[in-house]
């Protein structure tokens, strides 16, 4: 099978190290999100035009975005969607406030002033986090948070998606709660914060092989 994984801000694809082997029997696709556009749109589009094929999609935070766009884009060819610390619905006014003030910090202090703001909300022990994972072009950081404030809702594409679809969010999760989820299928991981593969990459793996056996 054809596992397309796409990354989280403010990281890139080599968040996905811990899934290697557990994707010995898959081909997988792990491409970089940033500078493909201005919209999550685009960003489908070129996914679409990179990624000729039929593919079960895992999309983390705003990778999963991405997924949800590409899956409006090539519906066809998305057969399944796996969503760790993503939601489907549109921002709010309150959130997108906090993407100005995000893009704010980003022109003022740059990548490293991003990070240390962001690590208490994507590790719950930060002694799991890993800095040289992270991308650092100001340009396209920038980018990706108004990617990200502008999309599109997608919970109806969610409820009328005909493949396999699960959340995945972590016990202590600072972006998005179970309960806002409850309509659909959905895993929490015990000890882990926003980005579950990596700070629980053992019981995210047994999660995505159930997942993907399911395909």
């Amino acid at each position: 099978m054809n596992v397309l994984l796409l990354h989280a801000f403010p990281l890139d694809e080599r968040m996905w190290a811990p899934q290697r082997d557990a994707l010995l029997d898959h081909t997988v696709i792990a491409p970089r999100l940033y500078g493909r556009g201005r919209t999550m749109d685009e960003w489908a589009g070129s996914l679409a035009d990179e990624v000729d094929e039929d593919v079960a999609v895992v999309g983390a935070s705003m990778g999963g975005y991405a997924a949800l766009a590409l899956a409006r884009r090539a519906p066809a060819r998305v057969r399944a969607l796996l969503l760790v610390g993503s939601r489907p619905d549109a921002d709010s006014a309150e959130r997108r406030a906090g993407r100005a003030d995000t893009i704010d910090l980003i022109r003022r202090e740059g990548a490293d002033g991003l990070w240390r703001a962001m690590l208490p909300k994507l590790f719950a022990d930060e002694g799991n986090a890993d800095a040289s994972l992270m991308h650092r072009d100001v340009h396209d950081l920038v980018g990706a948070v108004e990617a990200i404030r502008d999309r599109a809702d997608s919970t109806q594409l969610a409820r009328d998606f005909d493949g396999p679809l699960q959340f995945v969010v972590g016990e202590h999760e600072a972006f998005v709660q179970p309960g806002e989820l409850a309509e659909f299928d959905i895993r929490e991981v015990a000890g882990s914060g926003h980005l579950v593969n990596i700070e629980r990459p053992h019981e995210f793996n047994s999660i995505l092989r159930e997942f993907l056996a399911r395909v």
